[in-house]
Formats: structure tokens, C-alpha cells, sequence
């Protein structure tokens, strides 16, 4: 009988959990796990629907308890306004990491990770424009939206090199380690 759970999957989930438990922690703006759980688990679960699920749960989990928890909303919130924009960059990052991470290497993570931040900036002031009165919905408004974006760019790809390097690395280190515990239940 083959395990439904394997200690690769185990780890990789356990991974993407204290990734996201992070974002509970005090961060400069935009400096999040989410990109590089995307990036992550499109390149370490083997099924790639769960390259998309399972970053995009854990967000939404964590969602869920920063706005109705720490932000202690008076209605309770269970996607806040204009978080497809958001959830949508995270799958299209996943996409980018399917097709750029099948062979991780640190020059292809770094790349990966700019390509990442690219993304979420794009689609995501994309959304703020398309949804705020702030900026006319002409050309200028977008290019307005995309100018005052730009600082939190930094936060965004910080957040990326960061915590991809921190997921990445962690992996790699703990993978190996795996082979032993896998050789001493089979003794």
C-alpha cells in the first residue's frame, strides 16, 4: 500500500507552513513569503495542481486570520476586496515556476524571483487601478497607479530573494536528511 503522504510532501507542506505563519510577524510592506511559496511548491510537488492549491490555500488561511483576527474586522472577512488580483498574480508566479524551477539552480531562483515581484506588481496595481476611484480609468491613471507602486517594488523582491532563499535552501539541506529517516523506518 503506497503512503498518501509522503516525507518529501511532508516536508515541503511543513515548509510552506512556517513560511506562512511567518507573515504574522512584523514586516516592511510588501516583504511576504507568498511569491516564494508559489515558486516553491511549483517546484516541489510533483502533482502541479498542487502547486497552485496549496500556496493559494495557505494564503488564504492566513488571510483569514490577519483580517479577522489581528485587524479584528467588525464583519467577519472572508476574501477582502480585490484579493483575486492578488491570488491571481501568486497562480500566474506558480505558472512562471513550473516552466523556469524544473531544475533549480540559484542563478534560475534569482531570475525566477524578479520575474515574480515583475508579476505581482503588474497585476496587482493592475487591480488597484481597475478598483480605486483614485486613479482615472485612462492610460495616465494606469501609469499613475504603476508610478506610485513602485516603492514597494523593493519590499516585493526582497521578500522573494529572501524567503525563496530561505525555502530553497532549507530543502535542500533537509532533503538528504529525509533518505536516513526514510532507511531507518524500513529497519
Amino acid at each position: 500500500m503506497k503512503p498518501t503522504l509522503t516525507l518529501r510532501t511532508s516536508l515541503v507542506l511543513a515548509l510552506i507552513l512556517i513560511a506562512v505563519v511567518s507573515r504574522l510577524l512584523p514586516h516592511p510592506y510588501n516583504f511576504t513569503p507568498l511569491a516564494a511559496i508559489s515558486l516553491f511548491g511549483a517546484a516541489h510537488f510533483t502533482r502541479k495542481w498542487q502547486a497552485f492549491l496549496i500556496p493559494l490555500m495557505a494564503t488564504w488561511l492566513s488571510d483569514l486570520f490577519i483580517n479577522n483576527v489581528i485587524y479584528d474586522s467588525p464583519d467577519f472577512v472572508w476574501f477582502y476586496q480585490g484579493f483575486y488580483w492578488q491570488y491571481g498574480s501568486y497562480a500566474l508566479i506558480a505558472l512562471l515556476g513550473i516552466f523556469s524551477l524544473a531544475k533549480v539552480t540559484p542563478l534560475r531562483l534569482i531570475f525566477t524571483s524578479f520575474g515574480a515581484a515583475i508579476i505581482f506588481f503588474l497585476v496587482s496595481n493592475f487591480g488597484v487601478w481597475i478598483g480605486s476611484p483614485i486613479y482615472p480609468p485612462t492610460f495616465s491613471g494606469l501609469m499613475a497607479c504603476y508610478a506610485a507602486g513602485i516603492p514597494f517594488f523593493g519590499g516585493t523582491l526582497l521578500g522573494n530573494l529572501v524567503y525563496g532563499v530561505a525555502l530553497f535552501g532549507l530543502f535542500h539541506f533537509l532533503e538528504p536528511k529525509l533518505e536516513g529517516i526514510k532507511a531507518s523506518v524500513r529497519s
